[in-house]
């Protein structure tokens, strides 16, 4: 299996970012596409997994925002594979060098018990997000 974890900006892989996220967030969960882009992209670090030559994830972390990760998507077709892991490692290593005390996210409730393996904690009540119920989840670095 060739694997590569690509850790970037948004410019340089705009449009392998674009694609996973119209499949995942506007395919899959019906999630608007204006509600999928903003502006923090271009300051967010970016993340990305190939596959055999295909970008399978991708996922984002704020340094600004101390450490807000988000935009973590996986093609359906590989979720059983790990890169929801490697994704959320590389983004845990991106903050680990920004040295950031914690990671946060607002959590789809389906995804809970994915962060909660990771070692995240729900922080604070449920609320809706892009018509998806969420959690605040967050983990310290140290």
């Amino acid at each position: 299996m060739t694997t590569t974890i690509i850790v970037t900006n948004y410019f340089e892989y705009q449009q392998e970012i674009s694609a996973i996220r119209h499949r995942v967030f506007v395919e899959e969960q019906k999630i608007t596409a204006a509600e999928v882009w903003d502006q923090r992209d271009a300051i967010c670090q970016h993340v990305l997994i190939r596959h055999h030559g295909e970008t399978v994830a991708a996922g984002r972390i704020d340094i600004e925002k101390s450490g807000k990760v988000g935009r973590v998507a996986v093609l359906s077709s590989v979720r059983k594979y790990g890169f929801g892991r490697r994704i959320m490692a590389a983004l845990e290593q991106q903050a680990r060098q920004s040295k950031l005390p914690k990671v946060w996210f607002h959590a789809q409730i389906s995804a809970i018990g994915f962060y909660q393996k990771l070692g995240y904690q729900v922080v604070g009540k449920e609320f809706e997000e892009a018509g998806i119920i969420h959690r605040k989840m967050e983990k310290n670095m140290s």
